[in-house]
């Protein structure tokens, strides 16, 4: 199985960019399975039910979320409807939606998980803890982590405690592509950081004078995302789907 995972889609031009270009990558790489974030999708921040329309239209099979997903309640519907998107695991029971999907692909099935980490982040359950109660639930061995997480050591220490138990543990949040892919003693790939798709000349997919003002005064502003050329990032996953190892882990950026 070729799976495609991609990091934290920014904003309109961020979908637009996956509309246009996301059906022609998975053609180039001969992707069964393709898994994006989409918790900044919406224009301004979160995800909204046509952001994520969007998405599943330019080829996307399971949509994972982050510390954002709720930030408009206009999502909430759709994430109790149980469609592909799946939002953190750990986050409270209250809130709409669940934190794993199972995508039937017929020959085999692959399991989704959105997880969120703690340090420096919002307030959640301990996430180790959260995958220790799932994983004896799960029938396939084909396990996707995505961990939104902002520490570089709690999301390598997850992918240890989750190695030879996941095929995959792959950090979302800092929308920065890290270069240390690899696969652990286990067979669970890992990489930090799968990036973003979000324009080249900005701070994290945001216009730089906006992203700049903020860091500098303190004060509220309202991000926008930058519209100048985009690029998406993320990893190319080929797993043998009847063990769930993950065989390779390649960076890939268009």
């Amino acid at each position: 199985m070729k799976l495609l995972f991609l990091g934290d889609v920014v904003g309109q031009a961020g979908c637009d960019y996956f509309l246009k270009h996301l059906p022609e990558l998975k053609r180039k790489h001969g992707v069964d399975v393709c898994i994006a974030n989409g918790e900044n999708s919406a224009e301004g921040n979160g995800i909204l039910p046509h952001s994520a329309e969007q998405l599943f239209t330019s080829g996307v099979d399971v949509i994972t979320t982050g510390n954002h997903v709720l930030r408009r309640r206009e999502i909430y519907d759709t994430l109790d409807r149980g469609e592909a998107i799946v939002r953190p695991l750990n986050m409270h029971p209250s809130a709409p939606g669940v934190g794993f999907y199972i995508l039937d692909k017929m020959r085999y099935q692959v399991c989704v998980v959105s997880l969120m980490g703690r340090v420096y982040m919002d307030f959640v359950d301990n996430p180790f803890e959260a995958m220790d109660k799932l994983l004896p639930t799960i029938q396939t061995p084909n396990i996707i982590v995505d961990f939104h997480a902002e520490a570089t050591s709690e999301k390598l220490a997850m992918a240890y405690h989750l190695d030879s138990r996941v095929t995959a543990v792959l950090g979302t949040h800092t929308h920065v592509l890290t270069a240390d892919e690899k696969i652990l003693p286990g067979g669970t790939a890992y990489i930090t950081d799968a990036g973003m798709c979000g324009a080249i000349d900005s701070i994290l997919g945001v216009r730089p004078e906006l992203a700049l003002k903020r860091i500098k005064t303190g004060l509220p502003v309202r991000f926008e995302t930058a519209k100048t050329e985009h690029q998406m990032t993320g990893v190319l996953l080929d797993i043998d789907e009847k063990t769930g190892k993950a065989r390779s882990i390649n960076r890939i950026v268009e």
